[in-house]
């Protein structure tokens, strides 16, 4: 498949089969974030790759930092919630956490160390889809919370950027759709 029909026929897969793609597929997803294009060559981004155990535990630290937020609610509702957040690194068979590490080099924007981590991302959605897997990136109030960057290990400036759920797809994508370059484009001419 050509660049542009993957890039064109990538969607986000939510559901995936019991099915753990290949350590040699989980690492050529991961060399090919590494290429990212950033600013300085500071490659920014940093990964974690979880599978099963590892997930539950995830799970487990994102249920106990959700319970810190909620308050005043009724004791059902909060078993709910915690259960489903305690749930959600279950949804794919591996999970790579992204985290960004800003640069201390007061030269660089932080802004192009996001920029870079966001295209090492999709450096490997491209790349997940072009394998015949799918992928789903998640981020959301999770990756804020000081506990689940802990559980990495992260401190000071690092942070998580966002979860890449991986998986064999148990679901047929519905046919992408964006608006025309042409409604979003103006030529600049002299």
């Amino acid at each position: 498949m050509d660049v542009f029909s993957v890039i064109q026929s990538k969607q986000s897969i939510s559901k995936f089969k019991n099915i753990t793609p290949s350590n040699e597929m989980i690492e050529k997803i991961l060399e090919t974030g590494t290429w990212a294009p950033n600013h300085h060559r500071t490659e920014p981004w940093r990964f974690f790759v979880l599978m099963a155990k590892d997930s539950k535990r995830l799970g487990d630290a994102m249920a106990d930092a959700l319970e810190d937020e909620i308050q005043n609610q009724d004791m059902t509702k909060i078993k709910l919630k915690l259960n489903a957040e305690r749930n959600k690194p279950l949804r794919a068979p591996v999970i790579i956490a992204i985290a960004i590490t800003p640069s201390n080099n007061p030269v660089i924007e932080e802004l192009e160390e996001y920029a870079a981590v966001s295209i090492s991302s999709q450096n490997m959605m491209l790349v997940v889809h072009s394998l015949g897997l799918g992928s789903i990136l998640r981020t959301g109030k999770a990756v804020s919370r000081k506990k689940v960057n802990n559980f990495f290990g992260l401190k000071g400036k690092e942070h998580l950027f966002g979860f890449l759920y991986i998986g064999y797809p148990d679901i047929s994508p519905p046919k992408g759709y964006r608006i025309s370059f042409k409604e979003k484009t103006i030529w600049i001419n002299e």
